[in-house]
């Protein structure tokens, strides 16, 4: 007998809320609508999400090496990655030990567009990892493939790249959410747990509970003391000195007791690595240090940024690829005045900030009035350089369609939305790992694309062909 769609749907949020993933509808955390299939991908798309990984990887190691010559040599580079930086964190980035280190869990957001893909952000402090992982599970099925599934999905990559950084088999793994993360805190739980059945010590802590002894770090289990030989920093490193213990925790890491990931290196957080990537006296660095295939499909696939930069400029300069009918733009007060259609940009901070954690400080410049869009656009600038803000084209999301139940009637909908899509890599010996891919759908008048209570959330799949 085939199930309902009802019934799945009713099955799945039922999981979701056992494992402490999904809550009620009396509660203002984690929900959304639920569908009774994964997202479908073709086999084409799915290929393109296993060579992503690999040439995000590259992007990464390249804008490392461009920061560190730059630090030796052309100043500018790294001057707008530094800015607004504590010189400490600074220099405890470009030490020694951590200068080759990169983030080990890469999420790119993907926007599926009429044309095919854009890239429009790194995250490498990515939350949702968990969710996807017990998504994946939920929505397995023979009609399907879960992509993921073949490289053992998250769990199994998660611990995979642990045991990749401590350089041993079975290491202790603490994973350290703060108070800002505490929205995800179920997931982390959810996936530790499920890691602890499987025989690997792995464990979802507050900072509070580290405990620091002169050979390390130290978490309590059951009664007994455990030390930490790998530490996922779930916090962003501008709330540092919120994070109890965190100089502690940095101490640590300093002296090799612990390895830490994603690293203490804030540079490699700034979503103005993308205008960096994108400013034309850079175009033969980057190519040279990527490679030119790779070079020619990211400069495809990432938007065309640029970094709210308010120093005056000399009278014949121009913004490096900023063009208002046909013309280059001299000055940002030209931007000042734009209409509602010429206002499809994006202006968000760039990383070291409170608001520019989830989509808090994300404005859609057509999605505001002209008076929010000029005090977003001023503000921006007047807080430059000690918060650094970019501007990023628009790209709009495709349409498509997406059924769900609808809580309220108890029936099926159909919605028009449009997708963003995050795939999960993680770094083993060097080498990306594509774990799974969760699809976020929202209704199409949104113009941000993020997880709310509107919106449809899945694993993607590629259906059978059989």
């Amino acid at each position: 007998m085939i199930a309902q769609p009802e019934n799945i749907c009713a099955e799945i949020q039922t999981s979701l809320t056992h494992c402490g993933l999904f809550e009620d509808k009396k509660s203002s955390g984690n929900r959304w609508r639920i569908s009774p299939e994964p997202f479908f991908l073709s086999s084409k798309d799915a290929e393109f999400f296993h060579q992503l990984g690999p040439q995000l990887l590259k992007f990464y190691t390249a804008w490392n090496k461009l920061y560190l010559e730059s630090v030796k040599g052309t100043k500018w580079f790294a001057q707008y990655l530094d800015a607004g930086k504590p010189q400490e964190l600074i220099e405890f980035g470009r030490m020694k030990r951590f200068r080759q280190a990169l983030p080990t869990i890469l999420r790119p957001d993907v926007i599926v567009t009429e044309e095919g893909f854009a890239v429009t952000e790194l995250d490498s402090v990515p939350g949702g990892f968990g969710l996807t992982a017990e998504l994946m599970s939920l929505y397995k099925d023979p009609a399907w493939q879960i992509i993921g599934d073949s490289e053992g999905g998250i769990p199994s990559m998660f611990y995979k790249m642990a045991e990749s950084l401590a350089k041993e088999k079975n290491p202790c793994v603490a994973i350290v959410v703060s108070d800002e993360a505490q929205d995800y805190r179920s997931e982390m739980e959810w996936l530790a747990s499920l890691l602890n059945k499987k025989g690997f010590p792995v464990y979802t802590v507050h900072p509070k509970e580290v405990q620091f002894r002169e050979e390390g770090l130290f978490i309590l289990d059951e009664g007994k003391w455990l030390r930490v030989d790998v530490l996922y920093r779930f916090f962003e490193l501008f709330d540092l000195k919120n994070i109890p213990k965190s100089e502690l925790m940095m101490y640590a890491t300093k002296k090799g007791q612990v390895v830490t990931t994603p690293p203490y290196k804030a540079c490699l957080e700034e979503k103005l690595s993308f205008a960096l990537f994108h400013h034309p006296s850079m175009k033969t660095d980057w190519e040279k240090t990527l490679g030119s295939e790779t070079f020619n499909t990211l400069s495809h696939l990432i938007p065309e940024t640029w970094v709210l930069d308010s120093r005056a400029m000399p009278p014949y300069g121009v913004i490096p690829g900023l063009e208002l009918k046909g013309s280059a733009v001299q000055s940002w007060q030209e931007l000042m005045s734009l209409t509602q259609k010429e206002r499809e940009m994006v202006i968000k901070p760039s990383g070291f900030s409170p608001e520019s954690w989830g989509s808090r400080g994300v404005v859609v410049g057509h999605d505001v009035s002209g008076e929010v869009w000029q005090e977003t656009l001023t503000k921006g600038l007047q807080q430059f350089p000690d918060q650094t803000s970019i501007l990023q084209k628009f790209y709009k999301g495709k349409r498509v369609p997406v059924s769900y139940l609808d809580e309220n009637s108890g029936q099926m909908v159909t919605m028009q939305g449009r997708v963003r899509l995050t795939p999960y890599y993680f770094v083993v010996e060097n080498t990306t790992h594509l774990a799974g891919i969760l699809a976020t759908l929202c209704p199409q008048n949104k113009k941000k694309i993020h997880g709310m209570t509107d919106a449809v959330i899945l694993p993607c799949a590629i259906r059978d062909s059989r």
